[in-house]
């Protein structure tokens, strides 16, 4: 500004005036607000691809958690089998000997170690099948959990996208780059709720 109240701008102090009052260049760039609006948006897809993140992560912890719950009820059902063949091994030991001996009370003492061992082996039987149904769940419980897992990782990744997009779109001030940031982080949204929903 001169000293008799004269205003003179500069061709940049134009452009500058023009971009602060919401004014467009070319057809088809991103005008001022535009510039406000994209700024706004990686902040928000940020704030939601960093929840989507830990989700990620944490349901990748479950499902190492629960696959390590299902090796531990495999190894005790594979003991209880072991178990069971031990005293199967003692029945058929019991069975050959009441078969061999000839004296009744012989007979009658190794018939109830026999009917003992069966009791005893319906017992570990039962317990070994409980068993095997727990890893069973446990393993899908893992596996449910690792889907979800990539879903979370899906969803992150295209808001990673997205962000890079607004990137893009602030430098090259293309408005078709900031349609397409919009689109990316609706899709994201949209892959992280499936995450959310367990689809």
């Amino acid at each position: 500004m001169s000293e008799g109240g004269f205003h003179v701008h500069g061709p940049h102090d134009h452009e500058l005036e023009h971009a602060i009052q919401g004014g467009h260049g070319k057809h088809g760039d991103i005008g001022g607000g535009g510039i406000n609006q994209i700024a706004m948006f990686t902040a928000i897809i940020a704030t939601v691809g960093a929840i989507f993140s830990y989700m990620g992560g944490a349901t990748q912890a479950n499902a190492g958690l629960f696959k390590n719950n299902a090796a531990i009820k495999k190894t005790e059902a594979s003991n209880q089998w072991n178990y069971f063949q031990a005293k199967s091994t003692k029945q058929s030991l019991a069975e050959v000997s009441r078969d061999l001996t000839t004296r009744d009370h012989e007979k009658e003492k190794y018939q109830a170690k026999i009917d003992r061992y069966e009791k005893e082996k319906m017992e570990i039987k039962g317990a070994a099948d409980k068993l095997e149904a727990e890893a069973t769940e446990w393993d899908k419980r893992s596996d449910e959990q690792m889907h979800q897992h990539h879903r979370w990782a899906q969803a992150t990744t295209v808001l990673q996208v997205a962000i890079a997009l607004a990137a893009i779109a602030l430098l090259t001030r293309k408005k078709w780059l900031e349609y397409a940031m919009f689109v990316g982080g609706g899709i994201g949204v949209v892959v992280g709720a499936l995450a959310a929903l367990h689809i």
